[in-house]
């Protein structure tokens, strides 16, 4: 089982060129949540505790606006979510919720630390990393924003600059 987990970090931005015994480190202090279908991973507002890599399932990204609920994503196998969590520990913007039965792994800021104190080099390629996806997903909503400023459509969607492999 956890061969099949490096395998699916591996092909993740987030933990691109990251080693397999850092990878195996970080798993052996991660958690793996069930959340049942309709259920929560976390409401937007609730304080930051980690990020998520979908193992099984679907969720959907959620936003609350003027007391609606509005779907702005989906997550499938392989997505992570949450990352921000671990970068600027500010409370979470938006909700994520199970469209299916999910099953994720879990990684905190103190399983990142222990990897710091651990080697340096593989933390930094992970935070490097993690901006670029933060980067990614915030000039691809730029693009979105820009596009309905000019009543035009985007020239990408933001899951197909996620994916690209990272620079």
């Amino acid at each position: 089982m956890q061969a099949n987990r490096i395998e699916l970090l591996q092909g993740m931005p987030i933990f691109g060129a990251i080693r397999e015994d850092a990878l195996q480190s970080l798993l052996e202090q991660a958690n793996v949540v069930a959340v049942p279908a309709g259920g929560y991973f976390f409401r937007e507002g609730d304080d930051a505790q980690g990020m998520f890599v979908l193992e099984a399932g679907c969720a959907a990204v959620l936003k609350d606006w003027e007391g609606r609920k509005y779907k702005l994503h989906e997550f499938h196998r392989g997505d992570c979510f949450g990352e921000m969590a671990l970068m600027d520990l500010m409370p979470r913007s938006a909700s994520v919720k199970a469209l299916e039965d999910c099953s994720a792994i879990e990684l905190r800021p103190a399983h990142l630390m222990r990897l710091f104190e651990r080697d340096v080099e593989q933390f930094v390629l992970i935070q490097m990393n993690m901006g670029r996806e933060v980067c990614r997903r915030l000039r691809a909503t730029d693009e979105r924003l820009f596009a309905a400023e000019m009543n035009a459509e985007p020239q990408t969607t933001i899951m197909q600059v996620a994916r690209k492999p990272p620079s």
